[in-house]
């Protein structure tokens, strides 16, 4: 009996990850979260990691380098370019073309990247406003270091679950819109939106990558 209850926070995990189509891709959110909490879920088959700060994602790429792969997916400075390019697999949070330029200006690799869109007009957060996502994909285009693989973004947080839907089916249409244009280094493989309280929403209107955070380490730690 006692070995059943040690096993059943990975047996919820397990649960979560197979609710989970195959095509879509989960992002583990690692913020604030120690090795032994990432190994126990990378165990698990978590392969994407995602970082909110460059220094902390240092010290877990230390340890992790080889296992998985890793996604900056919180604000990026100027400043930090430099060393983000050479730590991170992606960065998600592509939200200006000053970043976009420093990125192809500082990477000596084709750098895969998604562009973060501020799907509600939200003041206090980053990210291209919905009306600005063509002519931005359009002003990048010929960043020839930029490997636009999509878009992703953060809704604002609801009461209800079912609200989160309008936001993502919106995020779809723009998606598809920004497919349509065929531009140079814009490929559009991936549409990252969906968190622990919304992601199976998020799948229903198309995302391909959710970002998990409380809801896998929660249940470790069950």
């Amino acid at each position: 009996m006692e070995k059943s209850d040690k096993m059943q926070p990975n047996e919820n995990i397990i649960k979560i990850i197979n609710s989970i189509p195959p095509n879509v891709q989960i992002l583990a959110a690692t913020k604030s979260r120690n090795i032994d909490e990432i190994k126990s879920v990378i165990s698990l088959g978590i392969n994407i990691l995602g970082e909110n700060y460059l220094q902390e994602a240092k010290e877990k790429y230390a340890k992790l380098k080889g296992l998985v792969s890793f996604h900056l997916i919180g604000h990026l400075q100027t400043n930090k370019v430099k060393e983000a390019v050479e730590i991170f697999d992606m960065i998600q949070t592509v939200d200006s073309l000053k970043i976009a330029k420093e990125i192809n200006k500082r990477t000596e690799k084709l750098m895969p990247v998604l562009i973060e869109v501020n799907i509600g007009y939200e003041k206090n957060k980053t990210g291209i406003l919905p009306s600005d996502i063509s002519d931005f994909l359009s002003s990048i285009s010929t960043l020839n270091n930029l490997d636009v693989k999509g878009l992703m973004t953060m809704t604002p947080v609801m009461k209800v679950s079912e609200d989160y839907r309008r936001y993502f089916k919106k995020m779809k249409q723009i998606f598809e819109d920004s497919k349509a244009k065929n531009l140079q280094n814009i490929r559009m493989d991936i549409l990252s939106m969906g968190m622990s309280e919304s992601y199976m929403l998020a799948i229903e209107e198309g995302s391909s990558m959710v970002r998990l955070g409380r809801i896998l380490f929660e249940h470790s730690q069950s």
